[in-house]
């Protein structure tokens, strides 16, 4: 048994125990949550590595080391430990994104050693609903699920997305072969909805994760000629409505505090700020 702190890397065996963790913060795990509910602990199905550190001989934190770097439920004694493991390991991910208090520890201790990033976002607001619309917002019923034939017809729109919200392209490096993968996932799991016109998407979004807890709603955008027209608060009140209806009792996203139009558009369709994510982008 574990009787001091310590960090090592998770296997199945510790797989009900993760899962207990990831319990106590239902909203904010959602996404790892949900990779972990469908790869289990296994490095190469889940894409990283879980990390756990012990109180006691009790798991009490986690830290999920793939493309992204995640710590979750995680204290600053915790958190000393992540940033150890991550810096002698040296960065392998693109970003680190999480609970605002958290990541924010997280990079500090490793941007002397990691820095300087390419972007910080240090607060964007986490949004949460347990109810669709209100009576007097109209869910777009033009918004449907995109069908698994339609990679073509959405992909464009998803790389324009991921282009503008993250500042690079995600066909750099292995020409788009991941990034394609992870929106044939979701196609595929009925995941990425549209509202498709003349043969183009002009609004789309996808549910990213999906666990019996929680949802995270991600990938909003729409067609730059068609904004202003109030496409996205019809079109997620149509999403939100899958969301709560076949997926999960609570859907959440996470927005950029200076988007300003776009958080007015959530709450408009009854989401309301809890807490905030924050993301270092390298």
């Amino acid at each position: 048994m574990l009787t001091t702190p310590t960090t090592k890397v998770l296997d199945s065996g510790e797989l009900e125990a993760t899962l207990d963790v990831l319990r106590r913060e239902p909203v904010n795990n959602a996404f790892v949550a949900a990779r972990v509910q469908d790869a289990g602990l296994d490095p190469w199905r889940l894409g990283g590595e879980m990390w756990g550190w012990y109180d006691h001989g009790r798991l009490e934190s986690l830290c999920y080391a793939g493309a992204n770097l995640v710590p979750l439920c995680a204290g600053p004694e915790a958190i000393r430990s992540f940033a150890d493991r991550a810096r002698r390991q040296g960065r392998r991910c693109s970003s680190i994104v999480g609970p605002a208090g958290p990541t924010a520890g997280l990079w500090s201790l490793l941007e002397p050693y990691w820095g300087p990033a390419r972007d910080v976002r240090a607060c964007q607001p986490l949004m949460v609903t347990d109810r669709t619309a209100p009576a007097d917002v109209t869910p777009d019923p033009a918004v449907r699920r995109v069908r698994k034939d339609e990679m073509d017809l959405v992909m464009p729109a998803c790389v324009a997305m991921f282009t503008e919200e993250v500042g690079v392209s995600p066909l750099a490096g292995d020409g788009g072969l991941i990034y394609q993968a992870r929106v044939a996932e979701m196609v595929g799991a009925g995941r990425s909805f549209a509202r498709v016109e003349d043969g183009r998407v002009v609004f789309k979004a996808e549910i990213g994760a999906a666990t019996p807890y929680a949802c995270q709603i991600q990938g909003v955008w729409v067609a730059p000629d068609r904004r202003g027209e109030g496409l996205s608060v019809t079109g997620m009140a149509a999403v939100l409505r899958y969301a709560l209806r076949e997926f999960s009792p609570v859907a959440s996203l996470y927005v950029n505090d200076f988007n300003t139009a776009a958080r007015a558009a959530y709450r408009r369709v009854g989401f309301r700020e809890n807490g905030a994510f924050m993301s270092v982008l390298f």
